[in-house]
């Protein structure tokens, strides 16, 4: 009969543990590249509107438009600051997800690498016994042929 690895709630903890974590890091990952997307779009809309504003004002434009034009471009100046900000937050996120994906990955390991030794012992301790009982077998049935062959002189 084989022995319960004593920390076998303890192995089931860390994997179900390092699975959350890679499955957080993944989640991680995808909020960082929609992050991503926002500002790419944010900045590609400033470059088009500041474009937009340089070709306006060559062709003359009012004070009041002009003014619009500048604080329109201030304001995405702004949005693009803040995008960055939260682009920042969202790879120190993923980063840290990295790292614990990597340390509930080394726990997970270290027991697997328990329950496996666990396993060999018990394994080694169960062929022990097995053999024991052969060599037992093995002594009586040897037992016996001596006893039926004496028997027979």
């Amino acid at each position: 009969m084989s022995q319960k690895f004593p920390l076998q709630t303890l192995l089931d903890l860390s994997r179900h543990r390092s699975e959350a974590a890679v499955q957080k890091l993944g989640q991680l990952n995808q909020q960082q590249q929609m992050e991503q997307k926002k500002l790419e779009k944010l900045l590609q809309f400033r470059r088009e509107y500041h474009a937009r504003y340089l070709e306006i004002s060559s062709r003359g434009m009012d004070h009041h438009a002009m003014m619009n034009f500048q604080e329109f471009l201030t304001r995405l100046d702004e949005a693009v600051g803040q995008q960055k900000k939260i682009m920042d937050q969202a790879s120190r996120s993923v980063e840290q997800g990295r790292v614990e994906v990597q340390e509930t990955q080394r726990s997970k390991k270290s027991f697997d690498t328990l329950a496996q030794r666990h396993a060999a012992t018990v394994l080694e301790s169960e062929t022990r016994v097995d053999r024991k009982i052969q060599d037992e077998q093995s002594r009586q049935f040897a037992a016996r042929g001596a006893d039926l062959t004496g028997d027979n002189s």
